[in-house]
């Protein structure tokens, strides 16, 4: 390890940060400073890598959980060689730029992940390292090993005083995740304050009580670090590793090296007396000849590298033609053109509540797509969403295809981003629709980096019954409708479950959250199983068409539809139903498409849903009703609760009438 020229680098990659934070008055300088020695180690030495193909499947995946320290990758990856001009790194935080305040998926060749809220990072990359091990499970041989790769993220003390930290380090330690690799800037100060006045944590000790290796190392120490990772690496003992890496925030700036106030930008008026210190240039934004040098070597021997491991997956790929088609279509979210049709229609009579028909569903999906994994939150038996005889993901079979996340919903839609970013595997996750909003910020997330999650919520409204208000959500819906990029999708029977898992699969830019019953539905035969399925794949449609002229229209989704069918019966030949399982799947389709199912000229609109009204009324109009819930729910048996709060096909025709 060429140490004179590593520590150079550090020095410049400290340059480069206070630059750029410095030229826009914005940013934070602790970390990238802080960390310029692990950040040397780790991409002049010891990180696996290749800029000329920066989604090499064998790469090492790189994480930065604390994203607030963005400076600290764009100055890494700029000076490694990825398309990260100067000009951008100059860019810093500024419109249109590839170098955005926190790192961004798809923004910045080389970012692996969207991170800002703490702790998130560390999700993602147990995710990422649960990717890696179903991957090397299987498609690995005897002859040919395609992935080997590590998943390291750096993160602070803020990071694991979230709670979904902790709830992913235990995962990955139950699981024994040993191709995860944690570095902890442990510099013993957050952002207000220094770190004492909030905790008092033995971080070896916790770490070790979760099934970690742990090691406490100078983070300054460039060859300290480069053994401790080297270690890590090495080690394939069923353990994840944490290297606890005590540093200095903000080194290199004296006036606030060490304290609370080099968390932010804080440092940025001392940088030109820092820079002299430090002994760079007057010139900004320097990167040395020799610096530049010693990273174009490393390129071009991580070229070699990727090279060798191509002509190994040609080699693979050539002798294992089925796992290679299964490779290549996981990659490319591919979905069978004859999908809706392995999934079997149901039988007239069939009522089951959609939770049990998209258990039916994603069983018949599985098998046609093999990349499909699912988890739950400790409610297989509720969710209904285990795969059958495909068995379960552990420490001693990474080839399961059921997760196990435990009691854990923050940190099962932070693992379930980290996989979509990895991209091999189709994932869905599971729990009550009243916890949603446990694991929101991770749905945020998969709704901004754009990732094909499917979330599986169950027991969807007041019709749970006699669990009572605290699990009975009556505004969860609407919550998650107003997230951007959010399918959210209610369907109203078994079929239209269906259309509404053929449309999370089909999706590929973006999350979707199925909400399913626990009561039992009946089917609404009077259209084929195909027309509801297509019809909730575009959002809404008609399911009951007027016989005579249009005069009334009855919204309805979810459980809510049966009762708008049936009031449609009492009404007499104007009435219109419109079964409207999503918003946003309607309001994709064209303009001529969402008239002919909702018409201007009719005006006389009710909606009936199990929750909250306010969304309703952009359908609805000022001239119509929405029933709904505007309060908590009750403690009683579902039907009567329903009754009780007014979701009843009477007050539909009351409505109406």
């Amino acid at each position: 390890m060429n140490t004179t020229v590593l520590s150079q680098a550090a020095t410049e990659a400290r340059g480069l940060a206070m630059d750029a934070i410095h030229a826009c008055s914005s940013g934070h300088l602790g970390l990238p400073l802080g960390c310029a020695e692990i950040g040397a180690v780790l991409f002049g030495e010891s990180l696996n890598y290749c800029p000329h193909a920066p989604k090499w499947l064998n790469r090492d995946r790189f994480i930065l959980s604390a994203g607030h320290g963005s400076m600290f990758p764009y100055a890494w990856l700029h000076m490694a060689g990825y398309d990260i001009s100067i000009e951008e790194v100059k860019n810093f935080r500024q419109l249109h730029s590839i170098t955005p305040g926190h790192p961004e998926f798809h923004e910045t060749p080389g970012i692996e992940a969207t991170t800002g809220p703490l702790g998130q990072g560390i999700g993602n990359a147990v995710g990422y390292a649960l990717s890696g091990k179903r991957a090397a499970a299987i498609f690995n041989t005897s002859e040919h090993t395609l992935f080997d790769h590590h998943v390291i993220a750096l993160h602070g003390d803020g990071c694991l005083q979230e709670g979904v930290a902790k709830e992913a380090i235990a995962f990955a330690g139950h699981n024994g995740l040993d191709n995860l690799i944690l570095i902890y800037d442990s510099n013993d100060v957050t952002l207000d304050a220094m770190a004492d006045i909030t905790q008092s944590e033995d971080a070896e000790a916790y770490y070790t009580s979760q099934g970690f290796d742990a090691v406490t190392i100078d983070g300054h120490d460039l060859e300290a670090i480069a053994t401790a990772i080297e270690k890590a690496k090495a080690d394939d003992n069923g353990k994840p590793k944490v290297i606890i890496a005590k540093t200095t925030i903000g080194k290199g700036i004296p006036e606030v090296a060490g304290t609370a106030a080099g968390h932010g930008e804080g440092g940025a008026k001392f940088v030109d007396e820092a820079r002299k210190a430090l002994g760079l240039p007057e010139e900004k934004f320097f990167v040395s000849e020799e610096t530049k040098a010693f990273f174009a070597e490393k390129k071009a021997a991580a070229k070699a590298t990727f090279d060798a491991w191509q002509e190994t997956y040609d080699a693979w790929a050539a002798a294992n033609p089925e796992l290679a088609k299964q490779l290549t279509e996981g990659l490319a979210f591919a979905v069978p053109t004859d999908l809706d049709a392995q999934i079997p229609e149901f039988a007239e009579d069939y009522s089951d509540a959609t939770r049990g028909a998209g258990g039916v569903i994603l069983n018949a999906i599985a098998k046609a797509m093999p990349q499909v994994i699912t988890g739950s939150a400790d409610l297989y038996g509720s969710t209904k969403n285990y795969l059958k005889e495909q068995g379960d993901f552990s420490a001693k079979d990474a080839t399961g295809r059921n997760i196990w996340f435990g009691i854990r919903e923050h940190a099962m839609g932070a693992i379930c981003n980290g996989v979509a970013y990895d991209g091999l595997f189709r994932i869905s996750g599971a729990t009550f629709l009243v916890f949603a909003d446990y694991l929101r910020g991770s749905i945020r997330l998969a709704a901004l980096a754009g990732l094909p999650v499917t979330y599986i919520f169950t027991h969807d409204s007041v019709g749970v019954g006699e669990d009572g208000p605290t699990h009975q959500p009556v505004e969860t819906v609407s919550g998650l409708r107003v997230i951007p990029n959010l399918d959210v999708i209610r369907p109203g029977d078994a079929e239209e479950t269906a259309g509404a898992y053929l449309s999370a699969m089909n999706r590929t830019d973006g999350p979707t959250a199925l909400i399913l019953t626990r009561q039992k539905l009946p089917l609404m035969n009077q259209l084929s199983a195909k027309e509801r399925r297509d019809g909730a794949r575009k959002g809404g449609y008609i399911a009951k068409r007027e016989s005579g002229e249009l005069t009334t229209i009855l919204m309805a989704s979810g459980s809510e539809l049966q009762h708008a069918m049936s009031a449609a019966g009492q009404l007499g030949d104007g009435v219109r139903v419109v079964s409207m399982p999503s918003f946003e799947l309607f309001e994709r389709q064209g303009a001529d498409y969402r008239e002919s199912v909702l018409p201007k000229t009719c005006t006389k609109r009710v909606a009936i849903e199990a929750g909250v009204t306010g969304l309703w009324w952009k359908y609805v109009g000022s001239e119509g009703k929405v029933l709904g819930i505007d309060r908590f729910g009750i403690s009683a048996p579902g039907d009567t609760v329903m009754a009780e709060l007014g979701m009843t096909a009477d007050k539909v025709v009351e409505a109406a009438r």
